[in-house]
C-alpha cells in the first residue's frame, strides 16, 4: 500500500452536523475501498492566503492514510464534486508503508504528547553550544565571543 495525506478546505459556514458528515463521507470513501485511515486532525478555522469563491477564511481537515493507487483518483473526485469543500491536495509520502505500523507510531506520538502535557514540558533546555547572542554583545555585526578570537 502507499501512504497518502489530503488536506482540503472546508465552507467555513457550515453548520456543525453537516461538517462533521462532510469529514465523515470522506473518511468512509477512504473505508470502503479497503483503504487504512491514519489520522485525520481538524485544524479548525484558518484565515486563507487568497479568496477561494469569495470565502477569506476555511475549515482545514488533515486526513492522513494508506490505500492503493487507483483510489486517490476517486477520492479526488469525491472532494471536486462536493460544493462544501473549497480546496483539496492530495500528496503521495511513501510508496510502500506498512499501515498497521503507522497507526502504532501515531498512538506512540500522541502517549509522549500527552505525556509532555502532563508533566508540562514546553521545551528542552538550552545546550551551552546553543548560547544566544544579545544585541549588547554584538558590535558592527560581530559578536563577542567572535571578536575575542
Amino acid at each position: 500500500m502507499r501512504h497518502y495525506e489530503t488536506i482540503y478546505i472546508l465552507n467555513p459556514n457550515l453548520p456543525e452536523e453537516e461538517y462533521r458528515e462532510a469529514i465523515n463521507k470522506f473518511n468512509s470513501l477512504i473505508d470502503k475501498q479497503k483503504g487504512v485511515i491514519i489520522k485525520t486532525k481538524e485544524w479548525g478555522k484558518q484565515r486563507l492566503a487568497y479568496d477561494i469563491k469569495k470565502f477569506n477564511y476555511g475549515s482545514y481537515v488533515l486526513i492522513d492514510f494508506c490505500a492503493e493507487p487507483g483510489l486517490t483518483a476517486g477520492h479526488e473526485r469525491d472532494l471536486k464534486l462536493d460544493d462544501r469543500v473549497l480546496k483539496y491536495q492530495t500528496v503521495k509520502l511513501e510508496d510502500k508503508a506498512d499501515p498497521q505500523e503507522l497507526i502504532l507510531k501515531e498512538k506512540e506520538t500522541e502517549k509522549k504528547a500527552a505525556a509532555e502535557e502532563d508533566q508540562g514540558l514546553e521545551k528542552e533546555p538550552e545546550t551551552p553550544d546553543q548560547k544566544t547572542v544579545t544585541d549588547s554583545e554584538v558590535k558592527n555585526g560581530v559578536s563577542a565571543t567572535e571578536q575575542q578570537t
